[in-house]
């Protein structure tokens, strides 16, 4: 069995009462990737996503040479999957994000999604269409490519008023409300927080995001789900 350590990065809530706006919300955002080994890509290369059928785009990136991935097929070892890595990781980059091998057991991987990715609504789908598709057409002895993810806090009321306590202030500049209705599956894959928020932000879809990626990024679930009553 293989493992390394595992990093996470989180982003900040607005400061201020403008933050209720969708722009306040999701701020310019620049990305940059201190690069360890596996250098692979140009600045210049065009990048093609892995995670969408027709779509194309450019990412900056910082390598020292390119790395090209022929049609053969690879052996199951840490530096061949980290090689196809190599492949996706400037997408990762430019969305914020970044993706590492947390371990090898046997047949089955495990990767971290760090950064933005690591609490995206969408990261299922990002290890499964994207990551585990790509790694398992290179290398075959690759049964199931699992998300690891840090151990966080228990999903219990008290928790999930931790992070709402950190919201409330700036609800309250614009009059409004926000509590913790229900929390049901706590032990299931796809547990469940209902929240029950009133004021002029209820209506604001760009604040209940925020309010989620908080939840998620704090209970470390990417599989956490959360409604509104």
């Amino acid at each position: 069995m293989l493992s390394r350590p595992v990093i996470l990065s989180a982003v900040g809530f607005a400061a201020t009462a403008a933050a209720f706006s969708a722009p306040a919300f999701f701020p310019a955002r620049t990305s940059s990737c201190v690069r360890g080994r596996g250098d692979s890509l140009r600045m210049t290369d065009t990048i093609v996503s892995p995670f969408e059928g027709d779509g194309e785009s450019t990412a900056t990136y910082t390598p020292t040479e390119a790395t090209e991935i022929s049609d053969e097929l690879l052996e199951l070892t840490w530096e061949n999957v980290d090689k196809v890595l190599e492949e996706m990781r400037p997408y990762l980059i430019q969305d914020g994000g970044n993706v590492a091998i947390s371990e090898i057991d046997g047949p089955v991987v495990r990767l971290e999604l760090q950064g933005a990715c690591g609490t995206c609504p969408s990261s299922t789908q990002t290890m499964k269409m994207g990551l585990e598709r790509r790694l398992r057409e290179k290398i075959p002895e690759i049964q199931e490519v699992i998300q690891s993810m840090p151990e966080g806090p228990e999903l219990n009321e008290e928790q999930v008023n931790v992070v709402l306590d950190g919201v409330r202030p700036f609800l309250q500049v614009a009059g409004g409300t926000i509590d913790c209705d229900t929390i049901t599956g706590e032990n299931s894959v796809q547990p469940c927080v209902t929240l029950k928020m009133e004021g002029s932000s209820a209506s604001l879809n760009s604040v209940k995001l925020e309010i989620a990626q908080r939840l998620q990024r704090h209970f470390m679930l990417s599989g956490l789900r959360v409604e509104w009553a």
